[in-house]
C-alpha cells in the first residue's frame, strides 16, 4: 500500500526544487489538517537534504551511509507518547546524528512523567546541537512536531535560534494548529500549506489503498473531504464507531435519562474520536433545513463538543465533561 499521495508530491516537488537550488529557507512551517501527510513529507525532505550521494535534482539515494543511518529507526525506552496515547514519533528516531526529532518527551523530575508540551530545555538542546559542525555532509535538520505544543518559554528560545540562522541548518515545524504559534515565530517561517485535495483525487487515492468505492465515499463524506482521516477510519473500521455515536445521539434525543450510561461508555472507549464524530454529526444536522433556533443550539453544541475534546487532553474527569456535553444535546436535532 502506497500512502504517498499526489497532493503531497506537489508540495514535495516545490520544496525539493528550492532545496536543490539553495533557496529553501532555514525555517519552514508545515501547516494543515492533521493526518494529511505533513510529517511524512518533512521526513522525506530531510532525507534528501542529508543524502551524501545524490546528484543535482535527484532523490535521496537510499544507500549511502547517511541514508542508511537516517532510515535506521528506533523508539526510546521508555516509549514516548502523545497525550492521546499514540507514539510521539510514529516511525522512531533516526540513527543519523544530524537529524533531530523534537516532540513530546519524558520529564524525569520530580517523578517520571510524559510531558504534555515541548519545553525550553528541548529547544535549547536542539539549538546547541545545530550550532555544532555537522557530522556528515553540510546540513542538519530539526523537525519539531507538533509545533503548537511548544510552550511560551520554549518559543522565546526558538525565536532566538530562528533569528540567527547558520548555513545548512534547517528547522521545520509541523502543526495542524498553526494559528496557535506566536506571530513572531510564524513571521520567521515560510509556510508550506497543506489543503484537502479535490474529491476525485481523494477518491482515486482511497481506491488505490484497496478500499471499496462505496465505503470509501461514505468515509470521505464522514471525514468532510479529508482522505487521510477517511483512510484511517476505513483501515481501523472506525465507521462502525461513528454509526454507534449516531445511534447514541438518536437515543439521547428520545431519552435524556440515557446520558449517564452513554457518557460512561464514551469516556472509557476512544473518547476523543467519539467526540469528534459527535461534533461532525451535529454539524451535519445544522446543515439541514433547521430553523434558526435549532441551528443556534446545534452550532453551540458543536463548539462545546470540540472544546470538550480539547479538555480531554488535560487532567479532568472525562466522564463528567462528556456527561455535561450530552445533557446539552438538542433533542429535536436527532
Amino acid at each position: 500500500m502506497n500512502l504517498w499521495a499526489p497532493w503531497l508530491q506537489r508540495i514535495y516537488e516545490q520544496a525539493s526544487a528550492a532545496l536543490d537550488a539553495g533557496r529553501l529557507p532555514h525555517g519552514l512551517l508545515f501547516a494543515g489538517p492533521e493526518d494529511l501527510g505533513k510529517r511524512a513529507l518533512a521526513e522525506k525532505l530531510a532525507m534528501r537534504a542529508l543524502c551524501l550521494a545524490r546528484g543535482p535534482g535527484e532523490e535521496a539515494c537510499g544507500t549511502c551511509r547517511s541514508c542508511r543511518l537516517y532510515q535506521s529507526r528506533s523508539q526510546r525506552d521508555p516509549t514516548e507518547t502523545r497525550p492521546d496515547g499514540t507514539l510521539a514519533h510514529p516511525d522512531g528516531y533516526p540513527g543519523h546524528p544530524d537529524a533531530h526529532f523534537i516532540g513530546y518527551a519524558w520529564r524525569d523530575k520530580p517523578t517520571p512523567k510524559m510531558r504534555t508540551e515541548i519545553v525550553i530545555d528541548q529547544i535549547r538542546a536542539m539549538s546547541a546541537t545545530l550550532a555544532l559542525t555537522p557530522q556528515y555532509g553540510e546540513n542538519q535538520v530539526a523537525i519539531i512536531e507538533p509545533a503548537d505544543a511548544i510552550n511560551t518559554n520554549a518559543y522565546n528560545a526558538l525565536l532566538k535560534t530562528l533569528e540567527e540562522p547558520l548555513p545548512g541548518r534547517y528547522i521545520w515545524l509541523v502543526s495542524a494548529r498553526p494559528t496557535r504559534l506566536p506571530a513572531t515565530v510564524r513571521s520567521r517561517l515560510q509556510v508550506l500549506e497543506f489543503r484537502l485535495p479535490p474529491r476525485r483525487e481523494a477518491m482515486d487515492w482511497l481506491r488505490g489503498q484497496g478500499h471499496d468505492e462505496a465505503r470509501a465515499a461514505q468515509a470521505l463524506d464522514a471525514a468532510r473531504g479529508h482522505p487521510g482521516l477517511a483512510h484511517g477510519w476505513l483501515r481501523d473500521d472506525r465507521l462502525t464507531l461513528r454509526e454507534q455515536v449516531a445511534m447514541d445521539l438518536d437515543r439521547l434525543g428520545r431519552d435524556a435519562g440515557s446520558a449517564a450510561s452513554i457518557a460512561r461508555r464514551w469516556s472509557g472507549d476512544e473518547p476523543a474520536l467519539r467526540l469528534r464524530f459527535a461534533a461532525e454529526i451535529a454539524a451535519e444536522h445544522a446543515g439541514t433545513d433547521a430553523g434558526q433556533a435549532r441551528l443556534r443550539r446545534l452550532t453551540a453544541w458543536f463548539e462545546q463538543a470540540n472544546r470538550t475534546r480539547e479538555w480531554m487532553r488535560g487532567p479532568i474527569r472525562g466522564d463528567l465533561a462528556i456527561l455535561d456535553l450530552l445533557m446539552a444535546w438538542p433533542g429535536d436535532a436527532a
